[in-house]
């Protein structure tokens, strides 16, 4: 589990995006969800279920994402798919995201900094 951290702190207000990321190349129970961000991250991002969950709730309450039942190996299991307002939400914070880390980038690895009077 992502202790809190400097990578935790990084998360809070990315998470939406990472999930729609995440569901991005096609369906995906939430398990998988939550497996696709750790393998994706190098296990630097192994999210609890309480947090996943709710996040994707929350997304389905948006519209971003849909969510059907299914009953795999005799277990009910829920999975998950972007919408088209989801694919519209992933491509807008993915432009925001790079405008972002482009801002940040600059600035930290800026050397040496302009003298201020």
């Amino acid at each position: 589990m992502l202790p809190m951290t400097a990578e935790a702190q990084a998360l809070k207000g990315h998470l939406d995006m990472l999930l729609l990321a995440a569901l991005e190349s096609g369906p995906l129970h939430g398990y998988a969800v939550k497996e696709a961000l750790r393998a994706g991250s190098g296990g630097r991002f192994d999210l609890a279920t309480g947090t996943v969950y709710p996040a994707l709730h929350r997304l389905e309450r948006a519209g971003l994402i849909a969510g059907c039942w299914s009953v795999v190996d005799g277990r009910r299991r829920r999975s998950y798919q972007l919408t088209t307002a989801g694919q519209h939400k992933l491509h807008a914070d993915r432009g925001a995201w790079r405008q972002f880390s482009d801002t940040v980038n600059g600035l930290v690895e800026r050397r040496p900094w302009p003298a201020t009077s």
